[in-house]
C-alpha cells in the first residue's frame, strides 16, 4: 500500500513540475483561456488536477500537417546572393 501510495505522489510530482516548466516556457499566444499567470498559478494551486486541466484545455495544439522546411543558412562564399553582390 505505501509503495502505490509513493508511485502515485511521485507521477504527480513529476507531473506538476513537467506541466509548469512547460506553461513558464510557453508564448503567450499559445495558451487558452487563462494568461500565463493564472494557468501558473492553477497548476501550483490545484497540483495534479490544475496540471491535467492545463495539458489539456490550456495550450493550443499544433496543427497536423507538413512542417515548413528549415531555412539553411549559407555562410558568404556559398551565398549565391552574396556573390553576385560583389
Amino acid at each position: 500500500m505505501i509503495k502505490l501510495q509513493a508511485i502515485i505522489l511521485i507521477s504527480s510530482l513529476i507531473l506538476t513540475l513537467y506541466s509548469f516548466i512547460d506553461c513558464a516556457r510557453r508564448d503567450d499566444s499559445l495558451l487558452n483561456k487563462l494568461p500565463k499567470w493564472g494557468w501558473l498559478l492553477l497548476i501550483l494551486l490545484l497540483s495534479p488536477f490544475g496540471a491535467i486541466a492545463y495539458l489539456a484545455i490550456g495550450r493550443v495544439r499544433r496543427e497536423k500537417g507538413p512542417r515548413p522546411p528549415k531555412r539553411r543558412i549559407l555562410p558568404p562564399d556559398d551565398d549565391p546572393d552574396f556573390l553576385r553582390k560583389l
